[in-house]
């Protein structure tokens, strides 16, 4: 099992720019496959972006193509999600999760999830 800790989420205006980052510890974390979800007000969470443990592959929600970019520094245990041209909508709570099945874009394909941090992008 590995533990993740978000950060980075906070107030923005919308047009701005979010750097969130996702720290992992207790496990292996280049055998992990990483992925950020998001979760907006009285909404089912949703997929984000993934990024494979060698981060060579990555996939994105269709509506955040060009706007949102996942990479991840092996080095460090971390993953980041950058987020660019932020729209109120956008606003939810940011989740990291990790997993080892594949580059998958439900839920079910990752076993360890952080608490999230919030972003909340004003108009």
């Amino acid at each position: 099992q590995v533990q993740l800790v978000e950060s980075g989420g906070g107030l923005v205006q919308a047009g701005g720019s979010l750097r969130l980052s996702c720290a992992a510890s207790g496990g292996t974390f280049s055998s992990y496959h990483m992925a950020w979800f998001r979760r907006a007000p009285g909404k089912e969470r949703e997929f984000v972006a993934t990024i494979s443990w060698s981060g060579s592959i990555t996939n994105y929600a269709d509506s955040l193509k060009g706007r949102f970019s996942i990479s991840r520094d092996n080095a460090k245990n971390t993953v980041y999600l950058q987020a660019n041209s932020l729209k109120p909508e956008d606003t939810a709570v940011y989740y990291c999760a990790a997993g080892q099945r594949g580059t998958g874009t439900m839920e079910g394909w990752y076993n360890n999830w952080g608490q999230g941090t919030q972003v909340t992008v004003s108009s």
